[in-house]
């Protein structure tokens, strides 16, 4: 019985998905936005996204939080003003229903990124 699952999960490393993040399986949407709140075990990221509003026909801006699992082996990767990548699960916690998959660029990369907009 144990030399089946370690097959499987064999299998599913090798084909390159690994649904398995943080004891959760991962499903639905991802995300993209900037940690803004970091705790031991999770993170909080906030992102911006376009709500249309009926009454005037118009878009408006909403900022969004959205809390996540933070996954032990990438703890000490992921600081403060990262951008990174999360994606929805079943609920962990009361307030976590993602969990962090990856980090696409730190704080630094941002920074510099904003002042060669400004110079430009």
């Amino acid at each position: 019985m144990k030399e089946k699952k370690q097959k499987k999960t064999e299998e599913k490393m090798s084909n390159g998905v690994n649904t398995r993040v943080a004891g959760a399986a991962t499903r639905g949407r991802v995300f993209e936005g900037t940690v803004i709140k970091k705790f031991p075990t999770r993170v909080v990221i906030q992102f911006e996204r376009t709500v249309y509003v009926s009454k005037y026909e118009r878009y408006s801006k909403a900022k969004t939080k959205i809390h996540a699992r933070l996954p032990s082996s990438i703890e000490n990767q992921i600081n403060v003003g990262d951008y990174i990548k999360v994606q929805e699960c079943r609920p962990l916690s009361k307030l976590i229903h993602s969990v962090v998959i990856e980090k696409i660029r730190g704080k630094d990369e941002m920074m510099q990124k904003k002042t060669g907009e400004n110079k430009k």
